[in-house]
């Protein structure tokens, strides 16, 4: 019997897994946004401690096994004043680094947020909605989800490919 979706992507991910841990490949911090509540409201967002994972390019994966989509990455410093070319997206960039500042984040942390948690069982591969999806029985991963077709390759190849780039020195 063929293997199904999710069992041809949980081998994948747990081969990357044991890839990156035999070679010692640093991993990087989940954070979640949270927005103040109550007689808190008055403070400021945090970035909060919410796991560890590798970036895989378009994905993220975790020790566990779950894999994400990757969202937006920040470092948890505290940003200098801009006095200068202050675009919107600027400033929600320096936002991040103080929301991960004031979480309980290491000074220099690099720190994935607003990630998508991706479902990985059958049913959901075959739909492929987001990027992973499944072709010819074969998982893939879109990494150039705005040209589809042109920007995909076999999730097997594509975390290889990405796990290698993190052992190079």
């Amino acid at each position: 019997m063929d293997e199904t979706p999710a069992a041809q992507l949980r081998r994948i991910v747990d081969r990357t897994i044991a890839f990156l841990e035999q070679n010692g490949v640093h991993d990087e911090a989940l954070g979640v946004m949270r927005e103040p509540r109550g007689l808190a409201k008055f403070s400021a967002p945090k970035l909060m401690p919410a796991g560890r994972v590798w970036r895989l390019g378009v994905l993220l994966v975790d020790r566990d096994g779950g894999v994400y989509e990757t969202g937006d990455v920040t470092r948890a410093i505290e940003p200098f004043r801009a006095v200068t070319n202050r675009s919107a997206e600027a400033e929600a960039r320096r936002d991040d680094r103080r929301a991960a500042a004031r979480g309980k984040f290491p000074e220099g942390e690099v720190v994935n947020h607003r990630y998508l948690p991706l479902a990985i069982d059958d049913d959901s591969l075959l739909r492929g909605e987001g990027p992973l999806a499944v072709r010819d029985g074969v998982v893939i991963v879109h990494w150039d989800q705005r040209s589809p077709g042109r920007g995909s390759s076999t999730l097997d190849a594509y975390l290889a490919d990405r796990a290698s780039v993190l052992t190079l020195d």
